[in-house]
């Protein structure tokens, strides 16, 4: 019943959000998501991405059936483009086959299975086709804002930044000197963030198809309440970043052609007006707040998902920086977003207690002040740096603490040895 009613909630959701694209004539989630039954999807890696999070619940037979038939459907797909004369000029030449597999799967559940087996095919398929939709929707999400948002708050933001020192400006000057390669590195990183989540929600979901359950929490749940309630955030507070805003790429709408070479100077702020193409999608850094829930649930894993969790963390900073995506306030309201989600959700899978309303409360608490903060006090910031920088980091790190000190109360501990009694011996 509580999955049946998430699933009508979504798709209410969908729907609602696909007339309100509508309305400004673009192409919803669902109307983007049936195209790709046929059409090239815009990210191949994404669908396979969602079929493998629904072949958890499969056994290794089934899995190497459903990728099979996944592969040799994008092969036949392949043919009757090239047969036909086709040209590829966006999206990717694969990823048919994976929602082809995962749609017929949904069949197979309906047509093939009863009761708790119906259900966990289900679950899967959904848990799939949820990351894919999730895209979808923050696609639209993106779209929206750049259309009902003619004007962004980047001078604030930019203004605010200086008591940080500009680390916008200083990373993206690092990503310059490291030539293509170190680009081509954090390009990748930041674009495949969905494929790293899958890898880390892969092993969580290990013993799924064993145990014939899924477990209570896991990294899916928080990557699609951040995808969900970020958006409603970039309405709030409108911002491009600093690419946009003070780089050539803003074009003649941007302030001024200086990142990310000369500092912003220190002036009042004010709205300005943006174009209606360029996403309102800064405040806060989602693409940081989902590295930071990777990091976070890859630290159960063994040494080599904690490592590769760590590395897309740094990355993931490193390019939002240095391809002048996002502020450094941006980071730290992203960082404290996660963490307050990530306690909230975990919280509804094993008991609201004293600790988690605490924590959540503390955390929206600081999310909120730094947002007013940003908007009503970035002169105060820029021209004390020295107080508000080391206040901005400490507002970040009480969240972090609390976090780790409330979590570590939730692990299970581990039950002494028990030791062997004396046993009497032979004089």
């Amino acid at each position: 019943m509580l999955y049946a009613a998430a699933g009508v909630v979504a798709l209410g959701f969908f729907i609602a959000l696909e007339i309100t694209a509508r309305r400004y004539g673009l192409p919803g989630p669902v109307t983007n998501q049936v195209q790709e039954v046929v059409l090239p999807p815009k990210s191949g890696f994404l669908l396979y991405a969602g079929m493998a999070l629904m072949m958890v619940v499969l056994t290794w037979r089934q899995r190497f059936i459903a990728l099979g038939a996944a592969i040799g459907i994008d092969v036949v797909f392949l043919l009757v483009r090239w047969a036909v004369g086709a040209k590829l000029t966006e999206g990717h030449p694969f990823g048919n086959g994976a929602l082809w597999v995962m749609l017929g799967c949904v069949v197979i559940a309906l047509t093939r299975r009863t009761g708790r087996e119906r259900a966990l095919l289900l679950k899967g398929v959904g848990l799939g086709l949820l990351l894919v939709a999730g895209r979808k929707t923050g696609d639209t999400w993106l779209l929206i804002t750049s259309r009902t948002r003619p004007t962004v708050l980047d001078q604030y933001v930019a203004t605010a930044d200086q008591a940080l020192g500009n680390p916008s400006w200083v990373v993206g000057r690092i990503v310059e000197a490291t030539g293509p390669i170190g680009a081509h590195v954090l390009d990748y990183v930041y674009i495949q963030l969905a494929v790293a989540a899958v890898v880390v929600t892969m092993y969580q979901l290990r013993h799924v198809a064993a145990e014939r359950r899924f477990p209570r929490h896991h990294l899916v749940r928080t990557f699609l309440v951040i995808g969900l309630v970020g958006p409603a955030v970039y309405m709030i507070f409108p911002v491009v970043g600093p690419v946009f805003a003070y780089g050539a790429d803003g074009g003649h709408w941007a302030l001024a052609d200086i990142w990310p070479n000369t500092l912003p100077p220190v002036n009042p702020p004010h709205p300005m007006p943006f174009d209606e193409i360029t996403p309102r999608n800064c405040m806060p850094s989602l693409h940081t707040a989902w590295a930071t829930a990777i990091f976070i649930h890859s630290r159960q894993g063994p040494r080599p998902l904690r490592y590769a969790g760590t590395f897309w963390l740094v990355a993931t900073l490193g390019a939002t920086l240095g391809f002048g995506y996002h502020y450094g306030v941006d980071l730290i309201a992203g960082v404290v977003f996660t963490l307050t989600i990530e306690t909230a959700l975990r919280a509804l899978a094993r008991g609201w207690d004293r600790s988690a309303i605490q924590l959540v409360a503390h955390g929206t608490t600081v999310f909120a002040a730094l947002l007013v903060s940003y908007r009503y006090l970035p002169m105060e910031m820029a021209r004390h740096p020295w107080l508000f920088g080391p206040l901005l980091l400490l507002a970040m790190g009480s969240v972090i603490h609390g976090y780790v000190r409330t979590t570590r109360l939730w692990e299970p501990k581990a039950a002494p040895a028990l030791q062997p009694e004396p046993q009497p011996e032979l004089v």
